[in-house]
C-alpha cells in the first residue's frame, strides 16, 4: 500500500510539474478534452465553430511543446518566456485566421493541420540536440519511451475504467452511455498526454539526466535488434526480390509499391534512430547497410511514382509520396557518403519538407488542383469538348475520355477547386450538369486509385407512404460521420435512433429504448450492394419500393427508404459507401 501511494505521489508531482512546465499545451488539452466531451454530449455532428476550435487546440498544444525546448535550450529568462510564449500564441491565432472562413473542415484543412503538427514535432524533437549539447539519438529515446509508456499506462486505464464502469452499469445502476465517451476522452487527450510530458526530462538543466532517462531498456533493445532489425532485413529482400521480377517480367507495378516503401522507409529510418542508441553488432551492421540499400530502394519507387504522374497527374497522396521519396533518398545519400553525420539532420529535414508542402504555390494542394485541372483541359481539348476556353457539348466523346473526366470532375468537386476552373458555371454539379454542359453523363469505370463508382438515388417525384408507424426521421451515414444520434418520444416512452459507421461501407442502424435496450437494428451494406450488383446501371433512379429495408424486432419496427447511396468500391483512395436515408420508426409488436 505503501509503495502504491508513493508512486501515486510521485505521478501527481510530475503531472504538477508538466502543468508549470507546459502551460500552453496544458491549456489546450484542457479545453480540448472539455471540448470533446460536450461534442460527445450534443448527440449530432458539432457546429463548425466547435470543429475548427478542435484543430486550433491540437496544433496549440505542440506549438506549446516547441515554445517551451527553445526556451529551455536557450536558457530564455522570464521576460524572453514571456515574449516566445507570446509568439506562440499569436501563431496559433493566426491559424485559427486562417480557417476561420472555411465553409467545412474538408481535406485541404485537416491535411493542412496535420502537417504542420509533423513539423511542430520533429522540431521540438530536434530543439534539445541543437547545438551539440545534448546527443539527437538520446532525445528521441526519451521521447520514445515516454510516449510508448504512457500508452500503455492509457491502454490499460482506458481498458480497466471501462470494465469498472460496465460492472456498475450492470450490477448497481445505469450508466449513461456517454460517461464511456467521456472517460476515453478524458484518459487518451489529458491522462495520456501529461503523462508523456510528465516523463521528459529538462534536457538543458543539468549534466547527467542522460544516465537514467537515456537509458536503453533491455526489452526494447531486444525487440529492436532480436526482432524488428531481423524483420527488416527480410523485408528488404523480399522487395530487392521485387525488383528482379519486375526485370525479368518487364511488368511494372500498378500503385502499390508507393505505399509499401513509404512505410518501410519510415519505419526504417525510426529503427535506424534507435538502433544509434545501441553498440551490438546488429544495430551497427544495421546502420551501416540501411541507407546503403534505401537508396535503390527509393530510386526505384521514385520512378513508379513518375510513371503515374505521367499517366494521371499529381493528386495530393501521389504528391506527398514522392515527397517523402525525395526526403529518404537525400537521407539515404547523406548517411551514405557521410556516415558521421549526427541524425539530428532527419528531423530538420522532415520539418523542412514538411512546411514546404503546404506553403504556396509549391504545396501539394495547389500543385494537385493545377496539375488535374491542366490534364482536364488537354483531355477535353483532344476530345473536341474544350475549344478556346468554350465548352461544346459533344454526346458521342469517347468513352475512355469520359470517364476519366468524369473522375476528375468528382476529384475536384470533393476537393472544393471547381471554382478555379474558369470554364465551368458557377454552380456546376457533376452530377446534375455534365450532360447539360458537356454533351455526355458521368461515366464510371475501375481504376486501382478511383475504384469503381455507383450512385443510385430515389424517385423524388413518387409519394412515400407512412401508415403504421408512429415517426418519420431523416438520417445520413458519410465515412467521415462515426456516429449519428437522434432522440424521439412515442407516447410516454423516450427511445434513441442511432446510426453508427462500422466500416467504410459498414452502417448499421439501430432503435433504443430509454434503458439503452436495443429494439431492433439492421445492416445497410448488404442492401447496398445487392442494388449495386442486381444489373443496374452505375447511376441509376429507383422507387420507393426498391430502395426500402425493413427490419422488424419483437417490440419495434423500421423501415428505411433510401435517398441517395453513394458508392466507390475497391479504390485505394476513398472506398466506402454513403447513405441518405429516410427512416420510419413503430413501436409495438
Amino acid at each position: 500500500m505503501r509503495a502504491l501511494l508513493v508512486t501515486l505521489g510521485k505521478m501527481l508531482q510530475g503531472f504538477y510539474q508538466a502543468v508549470t512546465r507546459f502551460p500552453l499545451t496544458v491549456i489546450c488539452l484542457f479545453s480540448s478534452t472539455a471540448l470533446t466531451c460536450y461534442m460527445i454530449s450534443l448527440h449530432r455532428t458539432p457546429d463548425l465553430i466547435l470543429q475548427k476550435l478542435m484543430f486550433v487546440f491540437l496544433l496549440g498544444a505542440f506549438i506549446g511543446v516547441t515554445a517551451q525546448f527553445a526556451c529551455e535550450r536557450y536558457r530564455y529568462r522570464s521576460g524572453q518566456r514571456l515574449a516566445v510564449y507570446g509568439l506562440a500564441i499569436i501563431l496559433t491565432l493566426l491559424y485559427y485566421l486562417s480557417i476561420a472562413s472555411v465553409s467545412a473542415i474538408d481535406y485541404v484543412v485537416t491535411a493542412r493541420t496535420m502537417v504542420a503538427v509533423f513539423a511542430m514535432l520533429c522540431v521540438y524533437i530536434w530543439l534539445p540536440s541543437s547545438g551539440g549539447e545534448n546527443d539527437f539519438d538520446t532525445v528521441a529515446l526519451v521521447h520514445f519511451k515516454s510516449a510508448l509508456t504512457s500508452f500503455l499506462y492509457a491502454a490499460v486505464l482506458s481498458v480497466g475504467l471501462a470494465v469498472l464502469l460496465g460492472a456498475i452499469d450492470l450490477l448497481l445502476f445505469p450508466v449513461d452511455r456517454d460517461a464511456f465517451g467521456y472517460m476515453l476522452a478524458i484518459v487518451w487527450i489529458s491522462f495520456a498526454t501529461l503523462s508523456y510530458l510528465a516523463r521528459l526530462p529538462h534536457f538543458h538543466s543539468y549534466t547527467g539526466y542522460m544516465a537514467e532517462d537515456g537509458q536503453f531498456p533491455s526489452v526494447l533493445a531486444i525487440l529492436v535488434s532480436q526482432i524488428a532489425i531481423p524483420l527488416m532485413f527480410a523485408y528488404t529482400l523480399v522487395l530487392f526480390s521485387y525488383f528482379i521480377k519486375i526485370g525479368l517480367s518487364g511488368a511494372w507495378p500498378v500503385g502499390q509499391l508507393g505505399p509499401m516503401i513509404l512505410a518501410y522507409s519510415a519505419v526504417g529510418l525510426l529503427l535506424f534512430v534507435l538502433a544509434s542508441c545501441l553498440s551490438n553488432r546488429i544495430a551497427w551492421l544495421y546502420k551501416l547497410i540501411f541507407p546503403k540499400v534505401l537508396i535503390p530502394i527509393v530510386g526505384m519507387q521514385l520512378m513508379s511514382v513518375a510513371i503515374r504522374l505521367r499517366a494521371y497527374g499529381v493528386t495530393e497522396s501521389r504528391y506527398y509520396v514522392a515527397l517523402f521519396g525525395v526526403f529518404s533518398l537525400l537521407i539515404g545519400l547523406i548517411l551514405t557518403i557521410r556516415p558521421q553525420t549526427k541524425n539530428g539532420i532527419i528531423a530538420l529535414l522532415a520539418a523542412a519538407f514538411a512546411i514546404v508542402s503546404v506553403v504556396p504555390p509549391i504545396d501539394a494542394f495547389t500543385i494537385s488542383r493545377n496539375s488535374q485541372i491542366q490534364r482536364l483541359e488537354r483531355m477535353l481539348q483532344g476530345a473536341g469538348v474544350l475549344v478556346a476556353d468554350q465548352l461544346q457539348a459533344k454526346p458521342d466523346t469517347d468513352l475512355q475520355v469520359r470517364r476519366e473526366t468524369t473522375n476528375i470532375l468528382q476529384y475536384l468537386e470533393r476537393r472544393g477547386y471547381l471554382a478555379y476552373v474558369n470554364w465551368l458555371p458557377d454552380d456546376f454539379s457533376t452530377y446534375r450538369d455534365m450532360q447539360k454542359v458537356l454533351g455526355f453523363e458521368p461515366a464510371y469505370g475501375y481504376t486501382p486509385e478511383l475504384g469503381e463508382f455507383f450512385h443510385i438515388s430515389l424517385n423524388p417525384q413518387e409519394p412515400l407512404a407512412v401508415a403504421g408507424y408512429d415517426v418519420l426521421l431523416q438520417a445520413v451515414s458519410y465515412r467521415q460521420q462515426p456516429e449519428q444520434v437522434q432522440d424521439f418520444r412515442v407516447g410516454n416512452a423516450d427511445y434513441r435512433l442511432l446510426v453508427r459507421r462500422l466500416s467504410p461501407l459498414e452502417t448499421r442502424v439501430s432503435v433504443l429504448n430509454g434503458r439503452g435496450e436495443e429494439l431492433v437494428a439492421t445492416g445497410l451494406q448488404e442492401f447496398a450492394m445487392a442494388l449495386k450488383d442486381g444489373g443496374l446501371t452505375v447511376r441509376e433512379t429507383l422507387s420507393a419500393q426498391q430502395l426500402t429495408l425493413e427490419a422488424i424486432g419483437e417490440q419495434c419496427r423500421l423501415r428505411i427508404v433510401f435517398q441517395h447511396i453513394n458508392g466507390n468500391l475497391g479504390g485505394s483512395e476513398g472506398e466506402g459507401i454513403d447513405y441518405n436515408m429516410y427512416i420510419l420508426v413503430a413501436v409495438g409488436p
